[in-house]
C-alpha cells in the first residue's frame, strides 16, 4: 500500500467508507486513499464514528470502569490468564493477568462465559450493541482496503463469520473490555516499572512489541497509552488526541498473510501512566475481526488482481494452525528482513508444495541460467527497489504483465506514478521480476545493479529452457556480482515440481 507523505495520522469518517452501488464517490475515494496511506506510513488510522455511535462507545467505557471497580481485589486461580493459544476462539468472560496488571472481559457471541462456583457475574453493559457496531465498522474498513488493492468486492467473505451467525455457531471475532492498573487490583507486585527522570512511572508490556493475529483491530480507550511503530521504526502515541467519537484502527498478522505482505501488521505496546486520584485505571474497548477457525488464509484474490505474490505466500495456511503458532514477529518487526511465517500448509492430499529446498550434494546440478537470472532479479528487487520504495513510503503494487505492456506507453496508467517515483526502467512492464520476460529482466538488472552486464552466462538464458540447461555447464561468469551471487546459491538448488 503506497503512502504519499501524510504529515500526521489519517482521520477518516466511517460514513465515508461505507460502500454503495455504482461508481465510487469522490469522498469514498479520498477516504480510502487517506486510510490506506495512513496504514502504510503509521500502521494505524483514526476512525470517526457518527455522534450516536460515539455515545454508545462512551457508555461502554463507563460501564467497563464500573464493572472492573466492583471486582474482587485479587482474581481466583481459575481466572488467571494462561495464554493457551489452542483456546484462541473460545475465550469468554473474565480473566486476569496479575503480572501485567491487566484484567479482561471477552465477549464472544454464541459462547456463554463460564463462571467458577456457579456465581452470577453481570457483564459490562451494551456489549452486544458495541460488538455489532465495531464489527460492521471493521468489515467496512476491510472492504475499503480491498478496494485500494484493486480486489473484488468483499474478497474475504469466505473466511469471515456469517452475518448473522447461524444456529450453534460461535463467533471467531471477539470484543475485549480491558482494564490496566486498577488501583484496587492487587497481586501485581512484580510488574515491570521504569522510572523517568521526572519521577513519572510508566509500565510497558513485557514484550517490546506485540502484534494482533486479527485481520482488523479497533480500539477505543478512555486514556492515552497506545504506542504504534511507524514505517521508519519510530514509536508514537496514537490515542493522545482522540475525540469522544473516535477510535484507532490497525491491521493484524492475518491480513498481512492474506494480502501476501502488501498490508503490514501494526506493532504496538501499551504504557500506563499512574496518576493520583485515578480510581479506575485505564479502560479500553478492543474489537478484533478474526478469520473463521475452519478456513484457510490464501492469496488467490491478490493473484487474481494481478499482484505479485512471493513463493512463501502461495500455499494456503490453515487459520487454526496460524493462530496456534507463534509467528517470528522479530523478523517482521525488522522492515528490512520482512518474512512470512513457516506454518504447516493445508494437507488434503491434492496439493503438493510448489517449491522445495534441499541440501546440496555432489550430485546436485547447478541452476540453469534462466533460473539464475530470475533469482538475481528477485534479489535485486528485495535489496534495491524495495529499499527505494520503503524510503519513499511506497508499497509496491505490481500490474498484470499483459495489461502493463500498454501501461508503459501511457502517462496516466495505474502504475505510472510508482514507476516514476522509484525510477523503474523505461519500456519494462511494472510486474514482479519473476513474471518479466528474460530481456526485460536484464533491463531491470542493468537499471538497479551498478556494473551489471549481460555476460555470456546470462545471454544463454535467452535461449530455450532445454538448450539453456544443456549449455549451463559451459557458461562463464565474468561479473563479480554474478560470481558472488552464484556462490551463495551453491548450497542448495530449487526443485520446482
Amino acid at each position: 500500500m503506497a503512502g504519499s507523505g501524510l504529515t500526521s495520522l489519517g482521520r477518516v469518517k466511517l460514513t465515508d467508507l461505507v460502500p454503495c452501488e455504482g461508481l465510487p464517490s469522490d469522498s469514498y475515494k479520498l477516504s480510502v486513499s487517506t486510510l490506506s496511506q495512513s496504514l502504510a506510513q503509521y500502521s494505524a488510522a483514526i476512525i470517526q464514528f457518527p455522534a450516536s455511535d460515539g455515545a454508545l462507545l462512551r457508555s461502554g467505557l463507563e460501564s467497563a470502569r464500573l464493572y472492573f471497580h466492583q471486582r474482587a481485589s485479587y482474581p481466583a486461580a481459575e481466572m488467571i490468564h494462561n495464554n493457551d493459544s489452542r483456546e484462541w476462539c473460545k475465550t469468554s468472560g473474565y480473566y486476569a493477568d496479575p503480572q501485567m496488571w491487566q484484567e479482561t472481559y471477552d465477549y464472544r457471541p454464541g459462547l456463554t462465559p463460564n463462571e467458577p462456583n456457579n456465581t452470577m457475574d453481570l457483564p459490562p453493559a451494551g456489549l452486544p450493541d458495541i460488538f455489532a457496531l465495531l464489527g460492521k465498522a471493521a468489515r467496512d474498513i476491510l472492504d475499503a482496503i480491498s478496494f485500494y488493492l484493486n480486489l473484488r468486492s468483499s474478497p474475504f467473505t469466505e473466511i469471515l463469520d456469517n452475518v448473522p451467525l447461524r444456529n450453534r455457531e460461535i463467533s471467531s471475532s471477539v470484543l475485549s473490555v480491558c482494564c490496566y492498573t486498577r488501583p484496587s487490583f492487587q497481586g501485581a507486585q512484580h510488574h515491570n516499572l521504569a522510572t523517568q527522570e521526572d519521577g513519572q512511572l510508566i509500565m510497558f508490556t513485557d514484550h517490546e512489541h506485540q502484534a494482533d493475529k486479527s485481520l482488523i483491530s479497533l480500539v477505543k480507550s478512555d486514556k492515552a497509552g497506545l504506542h504504534i511503530r511507524d514505517l521508519h521504526g519510530r514509536w508514537f502515541l496514537v490515542d493522545s488526541d482522540l475525540g469522544p467519537q473516535e477510535a484507532i484502527v490497525y491491521p493484524g498478522l492475518a491480513l498481512y498473510q492474506a494480502t501476501a505482505g502488501y498490508v503490514n501488521p501494526a506493532f504496538y505496546r501499551t504504557d500506563i501512566n499512574t496518576m493520583q486520584g485515578n480510581m479506575h485505571g485505564r479502560c479500553s474497548l478492543a474489537f478484533k475481526l478474526m478469520p473463521k477457525s475452519m478456513s484457510s488464509l490464501n492469496c488467490s484474490e491478490m493473484r487474481a488482481a494481478g499482484h505479485g505474490v512471493e513463493a512463501q505466500f502461495l500455499l494456503p495456511v490453515l487459520v487454526d494452525d496460524f493462530m496456534q503458532k507463534s509467528p517470528p514477529t522479530d523478523q517482521l518487526f525488522n522492515r528490512q528482513n520482512i518474512q512470512c511465517f513457516n506454518f504447516p500448509t493445508v494437507q488434503d492430499g491434492s496439493m503438493k508444495p510448489l517449491v522445495r529446498r534441499r541440501k546440496h550434494d555432489s550430485r546436485s546440478k547447478p541452476l540453469p541460467p534462466s533460473k539464475r537470472l530470475r533469482l538475481e532479479a528477485q534479489r535485486v528487487l528485495k535489496e534495491r527497489v524495495q529499499d527505494i520504495a520503503d524510503k519513499k513510503g511506497i508499497k509496491l503494487r505490481f500490474c498484470n504483465l499483459k495489461e502493463c505492456e500498454s501501461h508503459v506507453h501511457t502517462l496516466d496508467s495505474p502504475c505510472a506514478n510508482i514507476r516514476m517515483e522509484i525510477g523503474w526502467p523505461a519500456g519494462v512492464p511494472f510486474v514482479h521480476p519473476h513474471d518479466l520476460p528474460n530481456k526485460a529482466k536484464i533491463g531491470f538488472l542493468e537499471a538497479y545493479e551498478p556494473g551489471w552486464t549481460a555476460t555470456h552466462d546470462m545471454e544463454l538464458s535467452l535461449t530455450e529452457p532445454g538448450q539453456a540447461s544443456q549449455q549451463s555447464a559451459n557458461c562463464n561468469c565474468n561479473s563479480p556480482i554474478q560470481v558472488s551471487y552464484l556462490h551463495c546459491n551453491a548450497s542448495y538448488v530449487l526443485d520446482v515440481s
